[in-house]
């Protein structure tokens, strides 16, 4: 069960989520900078299963119609670039660099959400996200998560399932 959730300050991505219209609930917990797992950090301080905690990964796709993507993840497991890679039709894909991640988001490392990027990127959401009422994802910043359904996410984002964790 999540705890109750806390107001804070907008981000891009709570304002892109209200103008959408989109529900989601915001949940803030004190960052540990030297925590090994920012996911794992965050699936604890919400007291949620680990498995409805997301990660938002970048990659720079090869050979593909569009040179970066996003990949969405459970904290539990990595990203699998030849999954994305195909999902994306491209040849290959690596991850991107986090300064340039950084960059292209306008979001900080550990505190990329996928809603509210600097610009829309292909985006895709591990499938096993579909098997759960709600994710939690970044909502902006280290600390901040933001709590919301996943077909909502999707549509928020433009974006599409795809079987790209391992």
């Amino acid at each position: 069960m999540a705890k109750k959730p806390t107001h804070t300050s907008g981000t891009p991505a709570t304002v892109a989520l209200t103008a959408a219209g989109v529900r989601f609930t915001q949940h803030t917990y004190p960052h540990d900078p030297t925590a090994p797992s920012y996911g794992l950090e965050a699936a604890e301080a919400l007291g949620v299963p680990p498995a409805q905690v997301f990660k938002t990964l970048l990659v720079d796709l090869e050979g593909g119609p569009d040179r970066t993507a996003v990949g969405i993840v459970p904290v539990t497991q990595q990203l699998d670039l030849k999954a994305i890679a195909t999902a994306s039709a491209a040849k290959r894909a690596t991850m991107c660099d986090p300064v340039a991640a950084q960059r292209i988001t306008g979001y900080v490392v550990g505190g990329i959400s996928p809603v509210g990027q600097k610009r829309a990127l292909p985006t895709l959401l591990d499938e096993s996200a579909a098997a759960q009422a709600v994710v939690y994802v970044s909502g902006g910043r280290r600390g901040f998560d933001i709590g919301l359904a996943p077909a909502e996410l999707l549509r928020v984002i433009v974006g599409r399932y795809a079987a790209i964790a391992r």
